[in-house]
């Protein structure tokens, strides 16, 4: 039976083996040395009028590094003619390139480092560095920073590694004599940089992803709370068709009762009505009961304490609502508006809960506002409007996420209707909708 192959294994001193290191692990670092792909530097995000201002320094450092180079190269290094002008141009280049392409600026830094040694070679004097001008060795500093900033940890390592390998390779075999030694200041240099550049690196990157997670916690918040309001809701229709459900069985039960030699055949009738009644009311607790079993201490939970044992709220029960409120300290006036009527139980339910969070997000964030609570009943849609002034003194700090807008937008787009809220022009805020008084079933 053929098995796969492993790695050769390596005898320790000690007589244990281990793996030998595979040689697949550098040819990443390797193509990413040979990747010009374009990267550009980041805008700073804040403040926005400052957001361009690190490409300003590194143009700046291109042109400045450019004259430099052109200046040490001709005053002391008595290096005349075209040469210090192309090995300006090929430092600044190496720069500016590296805002866009950081490889490939790496590259071109090296040439132009390349350029420099070979150009004043002949020309290096007593206590002169070589094959790094004081310029070049920190011209190519802002290379290695950009470098750094834009690619991984360990590309970060081999492109401060290289041309410090490559100066004291150049030192040990073309070193002009009486020339000083810049191996230890590229050392300390590009190490510096490299080390900054990662940092920096780090920084950034878990700053974006703390914005990231931030977003997403802020998704799933959202998410979480509009499924909890939709089992609120459907704990709160629950009650309501179960006590009309309720409601029809017993009336069909006592019915026979109330007429005199009541036939069979009504009889059956109001035995059938009252079976699918009690059916209904079976199926609504298989199907909704887990929603009360998950959540044991919502007082919606029959097993709960304070269970109310009387069906949802209704308007007509809005005026205890509004002096719950008053005593709260908060100034509220109702208006009515059109004839006062029964509505279909889901209408009255959502009306009032809409109501009931509006003036609770009033007492959380303007307290001592005044607010007005307006009702219209017209032919074929109810209208509400709670409207606050601006807050007299500053809201307390608000725990944990509420249902809010999220729940009431939800209550009112169940039925078909409409809610909107916003500032008022005065100052204050502000909460309409409109929901229809025969709500049509929501189709998806």
């Amino acid at each position: 039976m053929n098995e796969q192959s492993e790695p050769p294994a390596v005898e320790a001193d000690s007589g244990t083996t281990t793996p030998a290191p595979r040689a697949g692990l550098l040819r990443p670092v390797a193509l990413d040395l040979l990747t010009i792909e374009r990267d550009p530097l980041p805008r700073m995000s804040r403040p926005r009028w400052l957001a361009r201002l690190p490409h300003a320094v590194v143009v700046y450092a291109a042109v400045f590094f450019g004259f430099l180079t052109t200046e040490q190269m001709s005053d002391h290094y008595h290096d005349q003619g075209g040469i210090p002008l192309v090995a300006a141009l090929l430092t600044g280049a190496s720069i500016a390139l590296a805002m866009f392409r950081p490889i490939a600026g790496w590259w071109l830094g090296l040439l132009a480092a390349t350029v420099v040694a070979w150009s004043i070679h002949d020309g290096v004097g007593p206590g002169q560095t070589w094959p790094w001008m004081p310029a070049g060795i920190i011209a190519f500093a802002p290379v290695l920073l950009l470098v750094a900033l834009r690619v991984p940890p360990r590309v970060t390592v081999v492109a401060v590694a290289v041309p410090i390998a490559l100066t004291g390779l150049a030192e040990l075999l073309l070193k002009p004599e009486h020339s000083q030694t810049s191996v230890l200041a590229a050392l300390l240099l590009f190490g510096f940089v490299g080390l900054l550049g990662y940092a920096l690196r780090a920084t950034r990157l878990a700053r974006g992803k703390l914005v990231e997670q931030e977003t997403i916690t802020e998704e799933e918040r959202a998410r979480r709370t509009l499924l909890e309001e939709r089992s609120r809701i459907a704990r709160e229709l629950h009650d309501v068709v179960a006590h009309h459900m309720s409601v029809i069985s017993i009336q069909a039960q006592v019915a026979p009762h109330l007429v005199d030699n009541p036939s069979e055949e009504l009889k059956e009738n109001l035995a059938g009505i009252r079976e699918n009644a009690l059916e209904a009311l079976t199926e609504l607790r298989r199907v909704l009961g887990v929603l009360r079993s998950e959540q044991p201490d919502d007082p919606a939970n029959p097993h709960h304490p304070h269970h109310p044992h009387h069906p949802q709220p209704t308007l007509a029960e809005l005026d205890g609502l509004v002096d719950n409120v008053r005593g709260a300290g908060l100034a509220v006036t109702t208006e009515i508006a059109g004839v006062r009527r029964v509505l279909a139980p889901g209408v009255e339910l959502t009306a009032y809960r809409i109501v009931q969070e509006a003036l609770s997000n009033c007492l959380r964030h303007a307290p001592g506002s005044r607010v007005e609570v307006g009702i219209a009943y017209g032919p074929r849609e109810l209208h509400l409007c709670i409207a606050n002034t601006a807050p007299t003194r500053p809201a307390p700090p608000s725990h944990g996420a509420g249902h809010g807008l999220l729940g009431m937008r939800e209550r009112a787009g169940m039925l078909g209707g409409e809610l909107a809220a916003g500032p008022r022009p005065g100052g204050g805020y502000e909460v309409s909708a409109v929901l229809p008084m025969d709500p049509e079933t929501k189709k998806d």
